[in-house]
């Protein structure tokens, strides 16, 4: 499973990849994010085409560009990343075909565009947005929890959505996000792991929590220890990957409870 870091650090994301990972995304995306996630505490990123160039520097790993989501102003973006050296860019919100399909005129060839699954609209349409020349499709988790009104982040890989959008899709799928080994909260990042390794996923983020926990602690230990546990979910056997099936569907059930609970509550 290729891991992406996301981060401006010339160092930090240069000793990352020089670790295992296989690249480093900087995030552009910020336009109605805030409106749309007010609340929610997301995180959401202030990173300049400065900070790609600066990381485009850093490492020969793969750079991948969030791009805001379709409008006027993604000709530009897409003509400033690709000179900046992203080998990727991300669509994100994605609702249409209309939309990919003007992008991928936009990119002409001259880079990957993937694009981030996280509307009910574009998990509608999974199947004709998958047909796309697309380099790689994530299932944004956070986003598709706000559009569809839940208050389950895991719940799309609990109830067979993700499932379904990876049956459609043939290049690099993506969904989730890890941390350390013994991370991970409110669901126990070992568990996502075990199910990102069921549903055959070939990439996911380190975010925020990978960050913090990774606070005075070795990259070129903690990634190799990172990816061997990857390997090690992969060689379990068929007895133990339902167990962990189980315990994970358990958690993220209890998650729900405890938000349904939470919102239940009088002010």
């Amino acid at each position: 499973m290729d891991l992406f870091l996301f981060t401006v650090d010339p160092r930090w994301g240069r000793d990352v990849v020089a670790a295992g990972a296989a690249g480093i995304v900087v995030d552009w995306e910020r336009r109605g994010k805030l409106r749309r996630q007010a609340g929610e505490g997301t995180q959401i990123n202030a990173d300049t085409p400065e900070d790609l160039s600066r990381m485009r520097a850093a490492t020969p790993g793969r750079l991948i560009c969030r791009i805001n989501g379709l409008g006027p102003w993604t000709a530009g973006e897409v003509t400033d990343a690709v000179a900046r050296g992203a080998d990727e860019l991300l669509l994100p919100m994605v609702r249409s075909t209309e939309e990919v399909d003007r992008a991928l005129d936009l990119v002409a060839g001259r880079c990957g565009l993937g694009i981030l699954v996280e509307t009910q609209d574009a998990v509608d349409r999974a199947a004709e947005l998958a047909r796309r020349p697309l380099s790689r499709i994530y299932v944004g988790l956070n986003d598709l929890r706000i559009d569809r009104g839940s208050t389950t982040l895991f719940a799309p890989l609990v109830d067979g959505t993700v499932e379904a959008v990876r049956a459609q899709v043939t290049v690099p799928f993506g969904v989730g996000g890890l941390t350390l080994p013994g991370g991970g909260f409110p669901v126990p990042g070992d568990l996502l792991a075990a199910e990102l390794v069921r549903i055959s996923t070939q990439f996911t983020f380190l975010r925020r929590s990978f960050t913090a926990d990774m606070a005075g602690r070795d990259p070129f230990v903690e990634v190799p220890r990172l990816l061997a546990g990857l390997d090690e979910l992969r060689r379990a056997g068929a007895e133990q990957a339902a167990e962990n099936r189980r315990a994970f569907v358990s958690a993220v059930t209890a998650t729900s409870r405890e938000s349904a609970a939470r919102v239940a509550q009088p002010a």
